[in-house]
């Protein structure tokens, strides 16, 4: 059964600012085909009172299938060193997951079943994508959803996928951040001119953030109360 605080289409998630983005009328729209942007967050486009329902049914719900997701950091990368700063660290990570490569998974089965999987596949979503990208995007794009909770975070990576010839120029990821009560802290930042010179908070209760991937950028640790978590709603589009 569908929950109801799930829409079909997700177009009514937004907020009117939301909606604005959608008809092409707000000032975002084409953000990303600026060569000088590689990344947007907002957290003025979801309907808080919506989000707040979605989120509650994703604890609900989905919380039981999530599979945990560990990649830490090899030992070595000092152990195998021979040269001094000679560090090389391949991508870490932590946290809860569902895949969609499969609708076997208990995972996908539930997403499925609640509606979300209807949502995240509704065309209001890539038209939403496409608005902030300011180009035509694939259909049959890829998901997968997240859930950070305490201490769990996104190493440094870039994303970029050089032996994939439909990714390999770039592409577009959209998120939809949806952070519970009790989180004090997590935080993105990513490169600009060749430094990690920028940051945003990514622990808002109903949050967009869009990337033009391939680019340097980790998430920090997620501090907060136990139990505490942040659900991440992934879209990764190619481009036509």
């Amino acid at each position: 059964m569908r929950s109801n605080a799930i829409p079909a289409e997700f177009e009514d998630l937004l907020s009117r600012a939301g909606r604005k983005v959608l008809a092409g009328t707000h000032a975002l729209c084409g953000a990303l085909a600026d060569p000088r942007t590689r990344f947007l967050a907002q957290d003025d486009l979801l309907d808080r009172a919506k989000a707040g329902r979605l989120r509650r049914t994703l604890e609900a719900e989905l919380t039981k299938t999530l599979e945990r997701m560990e990649r830490p950091i090899p030992p070595e990368t000092i152990s195998g060193m021979r040269h001094d700063y000679g560090e090389l660290l391949p991508k870490t990570s932590r946290a809860s997951t569902i895949y969609f490569e499969s609708r076997r998974e208990a995972g996908y089965k539930a997403a499925e079943r609640i509606g979300l999987v209807r949502m995240m596949r509704s065309q209001s979503f890539r038209a939403f994508a496409e608005a902030l990208a300011g180009r035509k995007l694939s259909s049959g794009w890829g998901l997968q959803v997240l859930r950070y909770g305490p201490g769990d975070y996104a190493g440094p990576h870039n994303d970029h996928h050089p032996e994939n010839k439909d990714a390999k120029g770039g592409y577009i990821d959209l998120h939809l951040g949806l952070c519970g009560p009790g989180v004090a802290h997590q935080w993105l930042v990513y490169s600009r001119a060749g430094h990690f010179g920028e940051i945003v908070s990514v622990a808002k209760p109903a949050a967009v953030t869009a990337y033009r991937l391939p680019f340097w950028h980790y998430t920090t640790p997620l501090a907060g109360k136990p139990g505490s978590g942040r659900w991440v709603l992934l879209g990764t589009f190619l481009y036509r």
